[in-house]
């Protein structure tokens, strides 16, 4: 089996994939499509206001991440997950992931708007952690 950080990678980039029903990102690499999303550098926060609405778009991204997560852990381990995730409009939220009956990764957010990593290693880097506790929470918790 591959490693937790390429497996979420690949969840991921298929996940957003799926999404595209017009083809429009046909042509970027995956590394292109992870940084349009995801990567957010000290410049880019410089020009989001501390305080703002988030949009749908944000939202389902973020959301993607949770889904990409889900769909990683029922590879992993075939135990089917629920994401379940509310967002105010301001940005101040929750994301849990659920399999069976146990919570396996929860993540709460205030400023969604400005939800980002750095690099596309440290998304890589939290997407493997966030997976590999969440494997460790579950089978520490299944009856």
């Amino acid at each position: 089996m591959e490693n937790l950080q390429e497996l979420f990678r690949k969840t991921l980039v298929g996940q957003i994939r799926a999404l595209d029903q017009f083809g429009s990102w046909e042509n970027k690499s995956d590394d292109e499509l992870l940084t349009m999303k995801y990567i957010k550098t000290k410049e880019d926060l410089k020009n989001i206001p501390i305080i703002a609405d988030i949009d749908d778009v944000q939202t389902k991204d973020i959301r993607l991440i949770f889904q990409a997560l889900a769909l990683a852990f029922e590879k992993v381990t075939g135990v089917m997950c629920n994401v379940v995730m509310e967002m105010s409009h301001e940005g101040f939220g929750r994301a849990v992931v659920i399999a069976d009956k146990i919570v396996v990764v929860d993540k709460f957010f205030k400023d969604a708007h400005r939800f980002g990593y750095r690099t596309l290693e440290d998304l890589q880097l939290a997407g493997e952690k966030f997976l590999s506790d969440g494997i460790k929470i579950y089978n520490s918790y299944k009856g």
